[in-house]
Parts: structure tokens; C-alpha cells; sequence
């Protein structure tokens, strides 16, 4: 199991003084060392927190990894081939969404041809390429048709959920969804709204091998610093797919 961390967070702190701190660059070197087994950043077309500076900066420093989240528009997919990160994660855009509402729409030709086009180039370039989508067997038979490598199931219905059996729906979704890509051959990674305290059931789901995580993670550094608030998720992670938690393991208490 991997733990991606999503930094973009670290630049809306910034953007909202405008000014140079905090520096999502320096936060990415805490997070590699609290156990980060790779950064994401999503370089919006309107660029409102990750900028062209941070991308560039990120990709001579990260030692782990870079998954570069991107929209499937020519600008951002030419600043993506040039740099040639180890991993691009195409996603939805809207310029009035706070953060991506939902996955890829791939039901549409239009947004396939894009789509596809993009993952053509980003592959030629040398870069792995996942697509963000919901949980749905369409989309994933649409994601393995377009040649992507991986895909990125959107967690978001399952974090938002209310009550158990809701909960276990949503969760059970996601097991199908995961099942049904690995069967397609693609490699499965799982992202969205996941927190300390939701994230344990989806690490614990077959064949899923990557968790991208930015909100939480970040939220709890406000208060005990970054590289231990990579440290606590990474060990939440680790333990969950059926193992005990080890001494030392922390595990958020009820109502964390």
C-alpha cells in the first residue's frame, strides 16, 4: 500500500495572502519524511494554489514521486510532457468547484477523445498514467479501453456517507469497482474526502494499492506538524489491510 499526499492544501494557505509561505516545496520534504511514499499536486488551469514554479521546483526535489493531477486540456498536458513526472492522474475540472466533485465523465465520446489523446502523450513522454473516476464499471471498462495504466476511484460518496448501512454500500461499491478493474488489468488507486478516521476500511479493500490523501492530512498538521501527521496516516494505512495494529500503531480515538 501506498501513501500519495496531496500538498495542493499547503499552496491555498499561500495563495490567500499571496505571498511566498508556506512553501508546498519545503512541505513536500516533511512529508517524504514522515513516511510519504510519493507527493501529488494538482496544477489547476487557473492555477488558484499549485503554480508552474512549485511544479517545476517539485520535480527536481521530490525523491519519492511525483502524481501530477491535471485536466486533459493541452496547456497543462504540454507543462506534464515536458517535465515527464513518474505519474499523471487526469481529472474533471470545473473553475467554480472548491475541489473535484466527481470522477471523469467518460460516458461522453468528447471526453474520451480528450482523455485519450492526453494519455497518449503523457505515455510517450515516459509518465504513468491513472484516470480519476467513480466507482462504476463503465468508466472502468471506458478507462482500460483508452490504454491508461491505473485508475483513481473516487471515495467521495463513500466519505460522505451517514450511518452504517450507507456506509457499507458505498464501501461495497468500491470493493466491486476495485475487483472489476484489477480484472481489466489495471492498477487500482482510491482517493477523496478519505480522513485518520474513514481511510482503515478502504485501505483494507483487495487489489487497491495506493491512497492519494491532502485535506486530513494536512488539517492535522495545523496542529502537530506535518511530518508526524504523514506518520500517523501512513501507520493507520500500513495496518489496515488485514493485520492487527502493532504497538505504537496510532489509531484516532472516537470523535477524533
Amino acid at each position: 500500500m501506498r501513501l500519495y499526499i496531496n500538498i495542493d492544501h499547503v499552496a491555498t494557505v499561500r495563495q490567500a495572502r499571496r505571498t511566498n509561505e508556506p512553501d508546498p516545496v519545503r512541505a513536500a520534504v516533511l512529508a517524504e519524511l514522515g513516511g510519504a511514499d510519493g507527493i501529488t499536486i494538482h496544477l489547476r488551469e487557473d492555477r488558484r494554489h499549485i503554480n508552474d514554479r512549485d511544479v517545476r521546483l517539485l520535480a527536481e526535489t521530490v525523491r519519492t514521486g511525483i502524481n501530477f493531477e491535471l485536466a486533459a486540456a493541452d496547456p497543462v498536458v504540454d507543462i506534464a510532457v515536458a517535465l515527464a513526472p513518474m505519474q499523471a492522474t487526469l481529472v474533471p475540472e470545473k473553475r467554480e468547484e472548491v475541489t473535484t466533485e466527481g470522477g471523469l465523465n467518460l460516458a461522453s465520446a468528447s471526453v474520451r477523445d480528450a482523455v485519450g489523446a492526453s494519455v497518449r502523450r503523457l505515455e510517450a513522454a515516459g509518465t504513468r498514467t491513472s484516470l480519476f473516476i467513480d466507482p462504476e464499471r463503465q468508466a472502468l471498462d471506458h478507462s482500460a479501453a483508452l490504454g491508461a495504466n491505473a485508475i483513481e476511484l473516487h471515495t467521495g460518496e463513500y466519505a460522505n456517507a451517514t450511518g452504517d448501512a450507507a456506509k457499507a454500500a458505498e464501501l461495497t461499491r468500491l470493493a466491486d469497482a476495485a475487483a472489476h478493474g484489477h480484472a481489466l488489468g489495471l492498477a487500482i488507486h482510491a482517493g477523496h474526502g478519505l480522513t485518520y478516521e474513514n481511510v482503515a476500511p478502504v485501505a483494507a479493500l483487495p487489489h487497491v494499492e495506493e491512497l492519494n490523501i491532502g485535506h486530513s492530512v494536512i488539517s492535522r498538521a495545523v496542529l502537530v506538524g506535518l511530518e508526524r501527521a504523514v506518520r500517523e496516516m501512513k501507520e493507520i494505512v500500513v495496518a489496515a489491510p488485514g493485520r492487527v495494529p502493532q504497538p505504537g500503531v496510532w489509531v484516532p480515538p472516537i470523535g477524533f
